[in-house]
């Protein structure tokens, strides 16, 4: 097992189905980058919202919790991917997304039509970048 000194791992462990994951929430790298897991919008074991505002703000809150724990906020984000099931979702997403990361200061972003295997509309995943100190 690999223990670099480097990375450090942001928990608690992820939880499905009562069963840990081989997944990190997040990975702080040389104390500065920080990998937000993809996060989906599940709460108790079903969709949080029936929507994809309601849903990307949902991940968005998950997000923002990890990277408090992180030493982060969501104005630290530098980078997001986030993918949408439907094509049609894209402008509810967008206009959620704004709100959270308004178009003067969001973070570079990609944004993929997949399919997930949540039974969710939409995935994000974010690179923040932690303030020296």
């Amino acid at each position: 097992m690999n223990h670099n000194p480097n990375i450090r791992h942001v928990g608690p462990p992820v939880e499905r189905a009562g069963k840990v994951q081989p997944i990190s929430p997040a990975v702080i790298a040389d104390d500065r980058l920080v990998f937000v897991a993809g996060q989906v919008p599940m709460r108790n074991g079903l969709p949080a919202g029936d929507d994809i505002a309601s849903q990307t703000h949902y991940t968005i809150d998950l997000i923002e919790g990890i990277l408090q724990r992180a030493g982060c906020t969501l104005d630290d984000v530098v980078k997001t991917t986030v993918w949408l099931v439907n094509a049609g979702d894209y402008p509810g997403f967008n206009d959620a997304y704004a709100q959270r990361f308004p178009a003067a200061t969001a973070p570079a972003r990609s944004t993929v039509i997949s399919g997930l295997i949540a039974p969710v509309l939409v995935e994000i995943e974010a690179i923040a970048l932690r303030r020296p100190g």
